[in-house]
């Protein structure tokens, strides 16, 4: 446990969290990167990444990183990292399915003396409560004991070039001191900004799940102080650029808050906190605001459309983006779709652009057929959803062309200045 010389990792899912993480360290320690998806870990053997936030060249500087589907490679390492997804059910509820199914397959393969780290956020409790027993269950070996756990949350920023993983700093846990101690010096290999250790794994728990948490009410505070000044017919963009003239205001802006992270990870402190006995009520009331934007977005929009005499039923709308962030292709709880669906609601004809996405996974998981290129002076509106280098690139005038002459442009994200839009948050 004191040697890392003879450290042999293992990394369990292979997404945007998982493949940094198995990357950084594959250049340092022999690593074996697992998931279940044989195509993504045959794009990966090739050198390629459709997520984008691992360049051909750095996934070749990996010289001890191997790939495999095969759960029986796994043997012959020490300390599992497990980076699996953890979602949210249609009831808004924690679905730990990826996280049970990647604690079986590691308890399977798990021996005396090997460590489990998770990286997956939860709520607090749920690696010893949850995870532990499985590993217990399908190893036959005895928690603190035969093997160890740690916990160290991700903070990985999709689409973040400045933010990579080596340069954000690590909070570490382990279900001892010794194991405490062993998992800080571990990330300590690989993390420059350096690492914060905590006194228990619960504690890197709440930690994590409380930082998107406190982001997500922020944005929900923006938004509804965007509604507000929107009836009092005060620029919101405004507002905010000169209350940020003061060193302690908080450079929010109100959009859609989707995302694997914001949208998401609430519910789980939530969960654990009602299943204590507590209701929350700022966290839920925040939850809910934020969960409703699709709908009040496009409430505005269709009262532009009319103060104009624009025909709503079947309107041609341009939605423009449909990842859940700038300049990233992931779909994961993209907010955008629920402005898609709103729309759909009023009868408009709706069509979704964005370079960044994969076609097949918008029609996978959204249903979502993706225009190729959008046609000139076809619509009666065109919502900035997304705020790609692309549609920066593209201006006002390169915008607008794509509507009809008599057209709304609604920008979500504040990419064109005040004037050169109808409609803004």
């Amino acid at each position: 446990m004191n040697d890392l010389s003879n450290i042999k990792l293992a990394i369990i899912g292979l997404g945007y969290v998982g493949l940094p993480l198995a990357v950084e360290f594959g250049k340092k320690y022999p690593v074996i990167g697992f998931d279940i998806n044989e195509r993504r870990v045959a794009e990966l053997q090739s050198c390629q990444d459709h997520t984008k936030e691992v360049e051909p060249n750095e996934l070749r500087q990996a010289k001890f990183l191997t790939y495999t589907t095969n759960p029986e490679v796994l043997r012959t390492s020490n300390c599992y990292i497990v980076t699996v997804p953890t979602p949210i059910d249609e009831h808004k509820r924690p679905d730990l399915t990826p996280l049970i199914k990647a604690s079986e397959t590691v308890g399977k393969v798990l021996k005396s003396g090997d460590i489990v780290i998770y990286e997956s956020t939860v709520y607090p409790g749920a690696t010893e409560g949850d995870c532990v027993p499985i590993l217990e269950k399908f190893s036959g070996l005895k928690f603190n004991q035969d093997f160890f756990a740690g916990y160290s949350p991700e903070r990985i920023n999709p689409g973040d070039k400045e933010h990579g993983i080596t340069n954000i700093k690590k909070v570490t846990s382990g279900s001892t001191p010794e194991v405490a101690d062993f998992v800080d010096r571990l990330y300590n290999q690989i993390i420059t900004a350096g690492t914060y250790k905590t006194s228990s794994i619960m504690v890197a728990e709440a930690a994590k799940v409380i930082e998107n948490t406190q982001r997500d009410l922020n944005i929900a505070l923006i938004n509804e102080l965007a509604m507000i000044f929107n009836k009092m017919g005060i620029d919101t963009e405004s507002v905010l650029q000169a209350a940020g003239t003061k060193w302690n205001f908080l450079p929010f802006r109100p959009g859609l808050v989707g995302g694997h992270c914001i949208g998401v990870d609430p519910y789980y402190l939530t969960y654990k906190a009602q299943a204590l006995g507590y209701h929350p009520e700022i966290i839920l009331a925040g939850r809910r605001l934020n969960d409703s934007m699709g709908g009040y977005i496009v409430s505005q929009l269709i009262k532009a459309m009319t103060k104009k005499r624009i025909q709503v039923d079947g309107a041609r709308v341009l939605v423009m983006g449909l990842s859940f962030k700038e300049n990233c292709p992931d779909l994961r709880n993209t907010r955008v779709v629920d402005v898609v669906k709103e729309l759909k609601e009023y009868d408009c004809q709706v069509d979704v652009y964005d370079p960044w996405v994969s076609k097949e996974e918008a029609q996978k998981i959204y249903g979502i057929t993706l225009l190729q290129e959008p046609p000139k002076g076809a619509y009666e509106s065109i919502i900035l959803a997304v705020a790609h280098e692309q549609f920066k690139n593209m201006g006002a005038e390169g915008i607008r062309g794509l509507g009809k002459k008599t057209h709304i442009l609604y920008d979500l994200k504040y990419i064109l200045p005040k004037e050169a839009v109808d409609l803004r948050l």
